[in-house]
């Protein structure tokens, strides 16, 4: 059981656990000021310790989510992804508690998406689900378990939570880029940011992170290979390793982002404070164009500009394929789900296209 022990400036938490052969250890949690903080410490890396040192045939799923987590997940996640997961864990655990993995029954998870379904929205449903269909695929591989419980679940959720987005049409796509380039000015890097979003379909970090270096004007292309931390205001890596590319861009996008070398800053879109515009900034000045060419729509924000993007593209006839390779995206399943709704509108369209064809055998 875990103690503490009297030091010169305060006291060390120590943790008592048993390693994998069940022999007694003993490990120090660090040194406190408070006496409670360091039994607090000791007490939580004691439980870390013989979760992960606990034979897996006997290990619950909320620690086993959370060793699959820390072992093949943490490394290089961003912090909202890695929020995303310990948020998972804590619903895992209140859910489940200390029950064995080997004792849950498909009948059992379905009971517990049911009542997260209750009140989380489809894409918060299906991000759990996909998570824990992960990590029960991996305790298969472990032969911890031999059936996957997750399987043919049905995914349910409250509709009065889902957040609907209004997006642009072509038509609409064409009246907010010549917005945009109406009154671009250098020293208002926001507007050049989102032309760029409209030509590239970049996510709003790697659009935050563009250098010159970035950037091939005799190639015309883009190259993807970072990300930016608007809090940290640092570089940080790409979203995953997929995301990392170059792309193909116009000649008009690159008449227009060269006006900002006139500012003399190593990055792209540095205004003329010295800093790059935020979330808050883009949006605002996003909503405000919108205004003056009479484009309401609910719920459209800069990052729905990648949405219109592959939108765009797909009413042209560009494969899917080659749209997933542009966005960055790990594998075309990922954008299939991602974007389904526009495929489906897609698809609709080509099957009377379909048909038409057909009728002139």
């Amino acid at each position: 059981m875990s103690y503490t022990r009297k030091a010169k400036k305060g006291y060390y938490g120590v943790a008592v656990y048993r390693d994998e052969n069940g022999k007694r250890r003993q490990k120090s949690a660090g040194c406190f000021k408070l006496k409670r903080e360091a039994v607090s410490a000791a007490v939580a890396l004691e439980k870390k310790l013989n979760a992960i040192n606990q034979p897996l045939k006997d290990i619950s799923l909320a620690d086993y989510y959370q060793r699959w987590y820390e072992t093949y997940k943490q490394n290089g996640l961003s912090g909202i992804s890695k929020s995303r997961y310990e948020i998972f864990h804590k619903v895992i655990s209140n859910y489940f508690g200390d029950k064995k993995l080997r004792a849950i029954r498909r009948s059992d998870y379905q009971q517990f998406i049911n009542k997260y379904g209750a009140k989380h929205a489809m894409s918060s449903v299906s991000k759990l689900n996909g998570a824990i269909r992960s990590c029960v695929g991996y305790a298969i591989d472990d032969d911890v378990i031999t059936k996957d419980f997750t399987h043919n679940v049905k995914l349910v959720n409250n509709k009065e939570r889902e957040y609907k987005v209004e997006y642009l049409t072509n038509d609409e796509l064409v009246t907010l880029k010549n917005a945009v380039i109406g009154k671009l000015n250098r020293y208002n890097t926001s507007r050049y940011m989102i032309l760029t979003a409209i030509y590239t379909g970049m996510r709003k970090s790697e659009i935050q992170a563009l250098t010159w270096k970035d950037i091939d004007f005799l190639h015309a292309t883009i190259s993807i290979s970072k990300s930016w931390d608007e809090n940290k205001k640092a570089f940080k890596s790409t979203k995953t390793e997929s995301s990392k590319r170059t792309i193909k861009v116009n000649r008009e996008l690159l008449k227009r982002l060269a006006d900002l070398k006139a500012n003399q800053s190593v990055m792209v879109f540095q205004n003329v404070l010295g800093t790059i515009p935020t979330s808050n900034a883009l949006n605002k000045c996003l909503r405000s164009i919108m205004a003056s060419c009479k484009l309401k729509k609910q719920g459209f924000h800069f990052h729905s500009l990648r949405h219109v993007h592959v939108a765009y593209l797909l009413g042209k006839g560009v494969d899917i394929y080659a749209i997933s390779k542009r966005l960055g995206h790990s594998n075309i399943t990922v954008t299939l789900k991602t974007y389904s709704y526009l495929i489906e509108e897609y698809k609709a369209k080509n099957d009377t296209l379909i048909i038409d064809k057909l009728a002139e055998l």
